[in-house]
């Protein structure tokens, strides 16, 4: 029997419903329906949002709908429940109801992880997640791995079951949400990866303690054989006082990654030369400069870093040096999207929490213009207004948070002599006009919202997308 008839013997012949039919759910909805089990798809929202075919697939296979305001109503006649990851347990009374009727809730997720027959590289943080889980992948398939990337990055894994061997290897991006309830994990990562921890997601998590705890099930329950890599420049204690360093929960061998000092095991680069190594008892391998990475940024370094802490003794040094030469980033993350008359347009809709958009700002090296804004998400906007005072020219606001930020970067007592001129706006489309009409050839417009997209946009990817089609119909 594949991996993927083992599960579904154990589900034959029980009711199940998936509530929440987004870009995980969706398809696994889809999946289990082939292989013969009574599925229900539930969702406050309508068809529309949910997309004329996906409901067109789903009804041909016999997946019958709950929709609207009294979609949860189907939930008492079910045995098993599986929640999308962005619904979270202590926000949503239903799900306590279901646990207590003896209903099994779970997650597309949990169900990969306990099932899955191949190592497993799982990679979570606060920023860098998608470009080390992608960096990883490259890498390992470019020493002629099967590899499945899936998870927050975009992709449902649980439908692979259907395909994946113990000889192949998963590479898996997982959020806050996702590993909130995946602790005492039957199978842990062979390498956990957690790339940094900052204060964020708190219109979410009931604390900043839970945002944490989540973060820290991706490690606590590896064995002695397995391999964890932390960052050696953060401090995984943020939170409660009482929480010690996520170091001094790894079970298995710690390597970590650094770009500003050695490391006793795992990456790191040579502040004088830019040089990078991979250190390991004692002994440093020289494995590239940081001239040899085709994406801009200091946070790129670091990405790399992580990536080779994880992936060093799989694949070879001049693998890592080619994807580093080749590899030009992933969508929405300081992508380039085009020069118009001279000007620069790059997309970083990904950026939405001060520490991304510092990254961002810092990336480029000199002032530039910044399309700023979208919904509040909690965060302080403080900490990133040094860095906009040094290197943003033009900072044009739209959306839910513009008078947010205005107030935090009105208010520094640098703002008057910075030179810095500001422009609100309602709009994300607004603000690219603004900054088309005010830039000059040799500038550089960057989408770094700095926020979420909920006001304006389903998703950060719809706004990119938004922002890469308005740029593309730029005409003389």
């Amino acid at each position: 029997m594949s991996v993927a008839e083992k599960y579904i013997e154990t589900i034959k012949g029980k009711k199940v419903a998936f509530v929440g039919m987004g870009v995980a759910n969706t398809p696994c909805a889809e999946f289990l329906a082939k292989h013969g089990i009574e599925v229900y798809a539930c969702d406050k929202r309508d068809r529309e949002y949910i997309g004329k075919e996906a409901c067109e697939r789903l009804e041909n296979l016999g997946v019958r709908f709950s929709l609207g305001e009294s979609y949860l109503d189907v939930l008492p006649e079910m045995d098993i429940v599986f929640r999308s990851h962005g619904i979270l347990p202590f926000q949503n009374p239903w799900i306590g109801e279901c646990i207590k009727r003896g209903q099994t809730v779970t997650t597309e997720m949990e169900v990969f992880f306990k099932y899955c027959p191949c190592k497993i590289f799982a990679i979570t943080g606060s920023n860098g997640k998608t470009t080390t889980t992608t960096l990883i992948s490259k890498m390992l398939e470019a020493e002629g791995n099967r590899v499945f990337l899936g998870g927050n990055i975009g992709k449902a894994l649980m439908p692979a079951l259907d395909d994946i061997t113990e000889k192949d290897i998963a590479v898996v991006e997982l959020s806050s949400f996702q590993l909130l309830t995946m602790g005492n994990l039957v199978n842990s990562p062979d390498v956990a990866v957690v790339t940094n921890i900052e204060c964020t997601h708190q219109d979410h998590h009931i604390s900043l303690d839970e945002y944490v705890d989540a973060k820290r099930n991706i490690l606590i329950y590896q064995n002695s054989t397995q391999r964890t890599v932390l960052n050696a420049d953060c401090d995984y204690s943020i939170g409660n006082s009482v929480y010690h360093d996520m170091r001094y929960d790894v079970r298995g061998k710690l390597f970590e990654f650094s770009i500003k000092h050695p490391v006793d095991n795992g990456a790191y680069m040579e502040k004088e030369s830019g040089n990078i190594y991979y250190s390991e008892n004692g002994n440093k391998t020289l494995v590239m400069n940081k001239t040899d990475i085709a994406i801009p940024g200091d946070h790129n370094i670091e990405n790399y870093c992580t990536a080779i802490s994880a992936v060093w003794g799989l694949v070879k040094p001049e693998t890592i040096k080619k994807i580093a030469n080749t590899f030009c980033g992933v969508e929405h993350r300081i992508e380039f999207v085009r020069e118009f008359k001279g000007v620069r347009y790059y997309n970083d809709s990904i950026a939405t929490s001060p520490s991304r958009v510092i990254s961002g700002l810092k990336a480029f090296g000199e002032k530039i213009i910044v399309i700023m804004g979208g919904s509040d998400k909690g965060n302080d906007m403080s900490e990133m207004v040094p860095y906009i005072l040094k290197y943003v020219k033009l900072l044009v606001l739209n959306g839910a948070t513009a008078d947010k930020i205005f107030s935090s970067v009105t208010e520094n007592p640098e703002y008057e002599t910075s030179g810095l001129k500001i422009i609100k706006v309602a709009t994300m489309q607004e603000a690219l006009i603004a900054s088309k009409e005010n830039a000059k050839p040799g500038d550089i417009v960057s989408l770094c919202p700095a926020c979420p997209a909920f006001d304006q946009f389903k998703t950060f990817e719809y706004r990119g997308r938004e922002f890469k089609k308005l740029v593309n119909e730029f005409e003389d």
